[in-house]
Formats: C-alpha cells, structure tokens, sequence
C-alpha cells in the first residue's frame, strides 16, 4: 500500500497559514520522511503550482516521490491521471479532503482518507517514534556556519 497525498490539501490542514509562509513545502515533506521512514510505506506526494526547478517528479529517495503537475493542470487532475495508470487500485490510499476527488477515487476501488484523519494518524506515530528517534541522533559538533545561522535565528526572535 502507497498514499497518494493532495500535498496542498494537506498543508492546507496542517497550517491555515501555508500561503504565507514559503517553508510550508519544506516543514510538511520533512515530517511526511520521518513517518515513511517508521511505517515504511511509499508515498507520492502532489503539490499545485510551479516546482522549484524545470523538473516534474521529485525522487527523494526509492520510496518517497514528489510529483508536480504539467502547466495549465491541477494535483488534482494528475492524481486522478496516476489513479488511472495503476491496474491494482487498491495499491493507493488516497489522502485528501477535496469531495470530488475522494469520490472519483473511491468509484475507481481506492480506499481514501481526509487530511485530518492522516494528520491524525502522523502526529501519532511521530510522537510514538520520538524517543526511538532521540535514542538514534547521534551528537555533532556544529560547523561556525551552522552556529551564525542559529545566532542569526534567535537573535531576530
């Protein structure tokens, strides 16, 4: 099983501010690695707009990939063109909160669920997680860049 997640959608949920904060992408993918490296599961995350670079699919490693729609197409439009390029339906489970999609992907055989039960279920298994990740960081001493940049973080809070 693979979630095909409305990357939007859910940063949508998971901070009502995303438009106006440009690391929402950045916050949201690294907390979706840390949770396709506990469940092990693939994940296809699709984001609207523009990609950082000239390149429309993302592979951050072999089970995590990011997929960003041709110009003049939605997420959505590309999540119901990846649904139907898959024989075995059942291999997704659609993450999203969008009606219409959620019905296209259930009339399709694929199981679906709403951002907010996902960000449920992530914040879950993050939090059960912590201490086992705690226990694997291993201590490094900071570069002087490293150490700048923090100072100039708290330094303008």
């Amino acid at each position: 099983m693979a979630y095909l997640i409305d990357g939007n959608n859910l940063m949508g949920q998971a901070d009502p501010y995303f438009k106006f904060d440009s690391s929402s992408r950045s916050k949201i993918i690294s907390r979706l690695l840390l949770f396709q490296r506990i469940t092990r599961r693939r994940i296809f995350l699709v984001f609207d707009g523009k990609p950082p670079i000239n390149e429309k699919v993302f592979q951050l490693n072999p089970k995590f990939t990011i997929h960003f729609p041709e110009p003049g197409q939605s997420a959505d439009e590309l999540i119901e063109e990846m649904l139907d390029k898959k024989n075995d339906r059942r291999y997704y489970i659609l993450v999203s909160s969008d009606r219409v999609l959620r019905e296209t992907a259930r009339s399709k055989g694929t199981r679906s669920i709403s951002t907010l039960e996902f960000l449920k279920e992530l914040k879950k298994i993050l939090k059960d997680h912590r201490e086992e990740r705690e226990l694997r960081k291993q201590a490094d001493n900071s570069t002087p860049l490293e150490i700048s940049l923090w100072g100039e973080l708290f330094s303008k809070k």
